[in-house]
C-alpha cells in the first residue's frame, strides 16, 4: 500500500512538472514569460521588487508610459518625460525583435515604482545606461577603453554614452544581421549621429569629396567609424593616431576593386612608404609609435575632414600652384619647380611620367648588363689562375720523387734490376778496368797537351 501511494504521487509530480514546462515555453507566453499572471498597476497597492526577471509584458508598461502627458520632477527643478510613443519603440530593432521593456529595466519593480532620483536628466542617461550590457557586454566593455570613457571618467558628465548614438527606445538596425556588414542605408546615419556633438566637424565633412558623395547616395565613402573606429574610439590627437594613418587611409585606398572605379591609383601606400617622408614615418611606427615625428602624414596634405578632390580648381593637389602651397608648410623657401619632383603617387608608366618610365627601364637592362658582364669575367679569370695553379702543382708533384733521390745518392732502381744488387755492383768494379786497358791513349794525350 506504501507502495502505490509512492507511484501516486511520483506521476502526480511528473504530471505537474510537465504542465509546467508546457505553459512556461508555450506559444502565448514565448516573448514576455508568465504575461498572464502580470499584475497590473490597478491590482498592486505597494511598490515591490520585480520576483522574476521578463515577467511583465510591453502592454502593461505603455498602459502608463504611452499616455502623453507623464512627467517625473528632478532634483534640480527639470521635468523628465516618461512618454514613450508606442509606434517608435514597435519599429525599433528592440521592438520589433519582441525585446521587453523590463529586459532592460530590470529593478524597476511593480507599480507604484521605487522612488528613482536623479540631479537632472543627464544624470537619468548616466544611470541607466549600464542596462546595455546585459545583452551588449562585449561591445560595452570596448566602450570602457574609448575616448568618451576617458573624457567621462575626467569628469566630463557630456561625454557619450551608449544611447547618445543609438538613443534609448527607438534603436536602429545598423548592420545586416546575415553578413555583419553596415547597411547602405545606416551609413548615411552614422555622421548625422555623431554630428549631435561634433556639429562643426560635420559640417567640413559634408562639404568634402567624401562626405558629399556620401550625401549623393555613394555608399562607398568613408564615414566616421571607418577612421575612428565604433565602440573603442581612441583619441585622434595622440603621436600614435597620427603614424598610423596612413595605414587607415591605405584600407581603402590599396582596394583595387574599389579603385578602379574611380580611376585612382593603389600604389599610395608604396609609393609613399618608398620616399623619404614615408620611410621616416614607417620607421617611427614600427620602433617608437608614440613618439612624435614631424614629417608628414596623409591628412597633413589631403586635409582631415575637409579633404578635397584632387581635381578641384581650388583646393586640388594635382594643381601645381595649391601642391606648391602645401609643400610651402613645411618648406618655406620651395619655389615654383619645387612640386615637379612628385609624381602624384604613381608609379611610372608609359601613360604616368612616360620619361622616367623609359628612363627607368634603360639602366634596368643596362645595369644587369654590365654588372652580369662583370661577374663573368671575374669568374674567366679566377678560372684560368685556378687551372693554372692546379696544373704546376701536378707537375712540382710529379718531379718530387726523382729530385730527392739524385739529391741523398740513392740508387735508381729500373724495372730490370729489381733485387739484383750484385749486377748493381759489378758495374761499378769494371769502370776502372776499362781505363787502365787503354794506357797508350793517355800517354798519347799528354804529348799532345
Amino acid at each position: 500500500m506504501p507502495r502505490q501511494r509512492f507511484i501516486a504521487f511520483a506521476n502526480a509530480l511528473a504530471l505537474l512538472a510537465g504542465a509546467s514546462f508546457f505553459l512556461w515555453f508555450s506559444p502565448a507566453s514565448a516573448t514576455y514569460h508568465q504575461q498572464e499572471i502580470t499584475p497590473t498597476p490597478e491590482a498592486s497597492s505597494a511598490a515591490q521588487p520585480t520576483p522574476g526577471l521578463l515577467n511583465i509584458g510591453d502592454d502593461t508598461c505603455l498602459s502608463c508610459h504611452g499616455q502623453p502627458g507623464q512627467k517625473l520632477k528632478l532634483e534640480n527643478g527639470e521635468e523628465l518625460d516618461l512618454y514613450i510613443d508606442p509606434q517608435v519603440h514597435a519599429n525599433s530593432i528592440h521592438g520589433s525583435q519582441g525585446y521587453a521593456c523590463v529586459q532592460c529595466h530590470r529593478d524597476i519593480g511593480n507599480y507604484p515604482h521605487a522612488e528613482f532620483k536623479a540631479a537632472d536628466t543627464r544624470d537619468v542617461s548616466l544611470k541607466l545606461v549600464s542596462a546595455c550590457q546585459y545583452c551588449h557586454p562585449r561591445q560595452f566593455e570596448l566602450t570602457k577603453d574609448s575616448v568618451h570613457a576617458k573624457a567621462a571618467a575626467d569628469g566630463k558628465r557630456e561625454a557619450a554614452i551608449c544611447t547618445d548614438c543609438h538613443s534609448a527606445h527607438a534603436v536602429q538596425q545598423l548592420s545586416d544581421p546575415t553578413t555583419g556588414e553596415l547597411m547602405d542605408d545606416s551609413k548615411l546615419l552614422i555622421p548625422q549621429m555623431c554630428a549631435r556633438c561634433h556639429s562643426t566637424i560635420y559640417e567640413k565633412y559634408a562639404q568634402s569629396v567624401h562626405g558629399s558623395a556620401l550625401t549623393d547616395g555613394n555608399p562607398d565613402v568613408p564615414t566616421c567609424i571607418d577612421c575612428h573606429g565604433v565602440h573603442n574610439i581612441q583619441n585622434p590627437m595622440t603621436s600614435a593616431f597620427r603614424t598610423n594613418s596612413p595605414t587607415m587611409c591605405a584600407k581603402c585606398h590599396t582596394n583595387e576593386k574599389l579603385m578602379a572605379k574611380y580611376k585612382l591609383s593603389t600604389d599610395v601606400l608604396n609609393t609613399y612608404v618608398s620616399d623619404f617622408h614615408g620611410t621616416t614615418v614607417t620607421l617611427f611606427e614600427k620602433q617608437s609609435p608614440d613618439a612624435p615625428t614631424n614629417k608628414p602624414v596623409c591628412f597633413d596634405c589631403h586635409g582631415v575632414h575637409d579633404i578635397s578632390s584632387v581635381k578641384d580648381p581650388d583646393k586640388g593637389l594635382e594643381v601645381k600652384q595649391n601642391l606648391l602651397v602645401r609643400c610651402q608648410v613645411c618648406h618655406p623657401d620651395a619655389n615654383e619647380n619645387f612640386p615637379t619632383a612628385w609624381m602624384s603617387h604613381y608609379i611610372p608608366s608609359p601613360d604616368k611620367y612616360p620619361l622616367v618610365y623609359y628612363v627607368n627601364l634603360f639602366y634596368a637592362f643596362l645595369i644587369p648588363v654590365v654588372l652580369g658582364g662583370m661577374a663573368v669575367l671575374v669568374v674567366m679569370d679566377f678560372s684560368k689562375i685556378a687551372r693554372l695553379r692546379l696544373k704546376k702543382q701536378k707537375v712540382t708533384t710529379k718531379k718530387a720523387p726523382t729530385h730527392s733521390a739524385a739529391q741523398h745518392g740513392e740508387s735508381i732502381k729500373t724495372p730490370g734490376a729489381d733485387g739484383n744488387q750484385e749486377a748493381i755492383e759489378s758495374a761499378s768494379q769494371q769502370a776502372p778496368e776499362t781505363q787502365d786497358a787503354d794506357p797508350g791513349k793517355e800517354e798519347a794525350s799528354d804529348e799532345q797537351k
